[in-house]
C-alpha cells in the first residue's frame, strides 16, 4: 500500500520504538507488512497469541526475522494546503489584498494564514497571527527576510470567528480586524513573490514545511489590488458567504469540497490546492445558526447541511495532524493459508533500560472466503481501539503499560509527537474527529491494561481475549473479524449460526449496524458481551486510511469556553465528511441499540476496582439459568465475579439498560426529542447491581443526560426474541468479558446461551 509523497515538510525523529501493520485485518494466504521506526536494534517475529491472557507463555511464532539494526522512520505532523501555481516569483506586485475568515483555537504561538514565504531566504508576503495573537502583515522583495518588512497589530481572539484582511496598494499597507482598521503604515517598497511556495496554513522555515496554523480557515481569498475600507466592510457583512468576483481576484477558494485532499480555485486561475496531513472538513462557518439544525442534539431534525445557506464552510488545520506515517514497510510476511483465524502480533524483541522489552503491532487473521466458516464468528472492536488511540508513541516501557482513565495515554516519548484521540483533543484544543490508520496503535497490544491500576482491568484486546481463550478451552470452533471487516462486507455475518460482539464495543458504522440487524431479521442470534454498545458512529474514507467520528456539545454551550468532559465540537459540526451523514450517537443518527440489541448506553465509572459490582438474579427459572447446565441459582444470588466476589467483577467501567429503565431514570425530555414506547418482549433474566459507587461515575438518562441511579441498578442482562426477527443475549456491561474464565456459573450461561442457539462443542 503505497502513500503519495508530500512537500517537503518538517520532520519529527521519535526516540525509541514504534510501529504498525499495513492493515489492522488481514486474511489468511495474504500478505501483512510491518512498519518499524527504531533507534536501536531489534529482532521481529510473527506471532499468532495463544492461551495464556495475562502473559505471553504459549504464544505461537510463526515467523522470526533475522535481526534488524537501528533504523529511525520520521513523521511529518501538520496539516496545510499547498498550492502548485504561486504567484510568479519575479514579477513586482504593485497591490495586495490578503483576506479570510479564521477562528484561532489557540494563540499561544505564532501562526502561518497565509503567503508565500520561506524563512529565512525566500520571504516574499505573508499573513501571521503572531505569539499573544497580533495579526501581522509580510511585504518584502522575496529575497532574505528582513525585520523592517513586517508589522503587527491588533489582536485575535481564541475560539471564535474573525474576519481578517491585509491590504498594500504600493504605498500604505494596513491590516483590519472584523471590518476595523488595526493598523496602517508606510511600505513604499518593491514587493516580489520570490521563489517560496504559495501555502494557507503554513509557511516555509529552510524550505520546509512549518509555523502551521492551529485555526479554522473560511474564504481565504488573494487579490492583486488593495481593497478600499467600503470593500472590506462589505466583505466583512457578508459573513464568508460571498465568493470575491472581479479581474482583480488572483485566487478564492470558497472550500465548498467538504471531504478529499482538493481545494479548487473560484478565481479562473487554476491555483487548485492539495490538502496536506487531512485537515478536517465539514466545520461550520462564522455566519452559521445552530438553531437551524435543532433546538437539542435529540431532537429530530430534517436538516440538511448542504441545504444551509448561512452554514458557511471552514476547514481546520492543527499543528499535529497525522493520519498515516507514511513509513517505508521494513518486514513482510504471508500468513499461512491454513492460518487459524484470531489475533495475531508482530512481536519487537529490544532492550529497554538494560531489560529486555517487547513491543506488539496487534492486527487480526480472519478466515479466507473460500473456506468454511465455523459456526461461531467473534467481532473485535477495532472501531473501539482505534478511537482510544491515544499517544501512538508512546514512550517504550518494559512492563505491562496501564493505561490512564478517559484513556488520557500514556508518557509521550517526544513532546512534539502527535496525542490525540477520540478522549483527548489536538494540541491545541482542535476536537478530535478522525483518527489515523496507518499509525501506531500501542493501545490495542494484548499486555495494555486499563485504569484503576492494580485491577488487572482492560478494556482492548487483552479484555477480549478471555472469550477467544475461553471458547478454545471449552471446545468451540469460532472464526474472529474486526468491526471494520463487518463495515467493509456485512453481509459476512450470514455464514454463521450466531455472533458475539465481544468488549467494549462502542462505535459502530451504519453499515455495520445494519448488518447485525439485517442478519438478525433473517433468523441470526446474538450474543453481546459488551457495554457502552453500539453507541457512537463512525465511517471510513474510501481507502481505509481514516476513521471519523463526531462528538459535539450541546446547542448552547459557549464556544469561547472549552468544555469539560469528553472532547467535543462545536454543534452544527456533527455532520461526517466521509459521507456527510449526521453522526455522533446512533440513535440521533436514527438507529440507537436498544432497537438492534435491546439495551442502551447508560452510564460509566472510573473510581478504582471496588466500584464494580456483579449480577443478581431476577429470573432463576429462565432456560438460560438451567437448560442443559443448572446453575443452581435462587433469586437475588449473585455470579459474574471471581469466587468468594473478588476481583474480576463484571459490573463496571460502562454499562447498558433497557428503555424501560431508562425511561424511569430520565427526569427531562429535550425540547424536540421524545421517549420511546419500551420494546416487546424483551426479558431481563439478571440486574447487574454496583453496591459501591464511584467518585466520577456518570448515570445517564435516556438522552444521555445526567440522572441519577436506581438504587445502584447500572447494567441488565436479557434475553430477546426480537418481533422482527432474531434472538438476542446481552450482557449490558464492558466487564462480562472479564469474567469469562474466572466465573464457573457465567462460564455454563454462555454454555446454555450458545445451546438455545443451536451451537455445540466439538464432541
Amino acid at each position: 500500500m503505497t502513500t503519495p509523497p508530500i512537500p517537503p515538510h518538517k520532520s519529527l525523529n521519535l526516540p525509541g520504538v514504534h510501529g504498525y501493520a499495513d492493515r489492522k485485518s488481514v486474511a489468511a494466504g495474504e500478505c501483512v507488512r510491518f512498519h518499524v521506526s527504531s533507534d536501536r536494534g531489534y529482532q521481529l517475529s510473527v506471532c499468532q497469541l495463544g492461551s495464556d491472557v495475562e502473559g505471553r507463555s504459549d504464544d505461537v511464532v510463526l515467523h522470526a526475522f533475522a535481526p534488524s539494526p537501528a533504523r529511525v522512520q520520521a513523521i511529518h505532523p501538520g496539516s496545510y494546503v499547498f498550492v502548485e501555481k504561486a504567484l510568479d516569483a519575479a514579477l513586482p506586485l504593485y497591490g495586495l489584498t490578503l483576506e479570510c475568515w479564521v477562528k484561532p483555537w489557540s494563540i499561544a504561538t505564532r501562526q502561518t494564514l497565509i503567503g508565500q514565504y520561506d524563512f529565512p531566504a525566500h520571504c516574499g508576503w505573508g499573513l501571521f497571527i503572531e505569539e499573544g495573537g497580533a495579526l501581522a502583515f509580510y511585504l518584502g522583495d522575496g529575497r532574505g527576510f528582513r525585520a523592517e518588512a513586517q508589522r503587527a497589530h491588533g489582536r485575535l481572539v481564541e475560539r471564535r470567528w474573525q474576519h481578517v484582511a491585509a491590504t498594500w496598494n504600493g504605498r500604505v499597507a494596513a491590516l483590519w480586524i472584523d471590518g476595523q482598521q488595526a493598523g496602517q503604515w508606510d511600505a513604499g517598497q518593491v514587493v516580489r513573490p520570490g521563489p517560496a511556495p504559495l501555502r494557507m496554513g503554513a509557511s516555509g522555515v529552510d524550505g520546509l514545511a512549518d509555523v502551521f496554523l492551529e485555526a479554522d480557515l473560511a474564504m481565504p481569498v488573494l487579490y492583486g489590488r488593495a481593497l478600499v475600507p467600503e470593500e472590506i466592510v462589505e466583505r466583512h457583512a457578508q459573513r464568508g458567504l460571498a465568493i470575491a468576483s472581479g479581474r482583480s481576484v488572483l485566487a478564492c477558494w470558497p472550500l465548498r469540497e467538504e471531504r478529499g485532499a482538493q481545494v479548487a480555485d473560484a478565481s479562473g486561475h487554476q491555483r487548485t490546492g492539495r490538502i496536506v496531513n487531512h485537515g478536517t472538513w465539514m466545520i461550520v462557518g462564522p455566519a452559521f445558526e445552530p438553531a437551524k439544525v435543532a433546538p437539542s442534539e435529540d431532537a429530530e431534525s430534517g436538516y440538511d447541511p448542504f441545504a444551509d445557506p448561512t452554514r458557511g464552510h471552514g476547514l481546520r488545520f492543527a499543528s499535529d495532524d497525522l493520519y498515516d506515517c507514511r513509513w517505508e514497510a521494513t518486514h513482510e510476511f504471508r500468513i499461512p493459508e491454513d492460518a487459524k483465524s484470531g489475533v495475531y502480533v508482530g512481536r519487537i524483541r529490544f532492550e529497554q533500560g538494560g531489560r529486555e522489552a517487547d513491543y506488539d503491532i496487534t492486527f487480526i487473521v480472519r478466515k479466507p472466503a473460500h473456506a468454511a466458516p465455523a459456526p461461531i464468528l467473534v467481532l473485535c472492536a477495532v472501531n473501539s481501539w482505534l478511537a482510544y488511540a491515544s499517544t501512538p508513541f508512546a514512550k517504550n516501557v518494559v512492563d505491562d503499560p496501564v493505561w490512564p482513565r478517559r484513556a488520557a495515554g500514556l508518557e509521550n516519548c517526544h513532546p512534539e509527537a502527535p496525542a490525540y484521540s477520540s478522549y483527548t483533543y489536538h494540541r491545541a484544543g482542535q476536537p478530535c474527529y478522525q483518527v489515523g490508520l496507518r499509525m501506531p496503535w500501542p493501545n490495542a497490544s494484548p499486555s495494555a491494561l486499563y485504569d484503576p491500576a492494580g485491577s488487572g482491568f482492560s478494556q482492548w484486546t487483552r479484555l477480549e481475549r478471555r472469550l477467544h481463550v475461553w471458547l478454545a478451552r471449552e471446545g468451540y470452533d469460532f472464526d474472529v473479524i474486526g468491526d471494520i471487516d463487518l463495515h467493509r462486507d456485512p453481509a459476512i455475518l450470514s455464514r454463521y449460526q450466531t455472533v458475539f460482539v465481544n468488549g467494549h464495543s462502542e462505535y459502530w458504522s451504519l453499515p455495520g449496524v445494519e448488518g447485525l440487524d439485517d442478519y438478525l431479521r433473517r433468523g441470526g442470534s446474538a450474543i453481546v458481551l459488551s457495554g457502552n454498545t453500539m453507541y457512537l458512529r463512525v465511517s471510513y474514507d474510501e481507502d481505509f486510511s481514516v476513521m471519523e467520528q463526531r462528538k459535539v456539545n450541546g446547542p448552547h454551550h459557549d464556544e469561547t469556553v472549552p468544555p469539560v468532559g469528553p472532547p467535543a465540537g462545536p454543534f452544527g459540526e456533527q455532520y461526517h465528511s466521509q459521507d456527510w451523514a449526521r453522526g455522533g450517537r446512533l440513535k440521533a443518527s436514527g438507529r440507537p441499540a436498544a432497537d438492534i440489541i435491546g439495551l442502551e448506553t447508560a452510564g460509566w465509572a472510573f473510581a478504582d476496582g471496588e466500584d464494580f459490582g456483579v449480577y443478581h438474579v431476577e429470573q432463576p427459572a429462565h432456560a438460560l439459568f438451567n437448560e442443559p447446565h443448572p446453575l443452581g441459582l435462587a433469586k437475588g444470588q449473585t455470579f459474574g465475579h471471581a469466587p468468594g466476589g473478588g476481583l474480576p467483577r463484571a459490573i463496571g467501567h460502562e454499562w447498558d439498560l433497557t428503555i424501560a429503565t431508562l425511561a424511569r431514570m430520565t427526569k427531562h425530555t429535550p425540547p424536540g426529542a421524545a421517549l420511546p414506547a419500551p420494546q416487546e418482549g424483551i426479558e431481563v433474566i439478571a440486574n447487574g447491581i454496583r453496591r459501591v459507587p464511584g467518585k466520577l461515575d456518570a448515570y445517564l438518562d435516556y438522552h444521555s443526560n445526567l440522572t441519577e441511579s436506581i438504587g445502584g441498578l447500572s447494567a441488565e442482562m436479557i434475553y430477546w426474541e426480537r418481533p422482527q426477527g432474531g434472538r438476542v443475549f446481552h450482557a449490558g456491561a464492558v466487564g462480562a468479558a472479564w469474567v469469562i474464565g474466572s466465573d464457573p456459573n457465567f462460564g455454563k450461561l454462555l454454555k446454555n446461551v450458545l445451546y438455545r442457539f443451536g451451537v455445540q462443542p466439538r464432541a
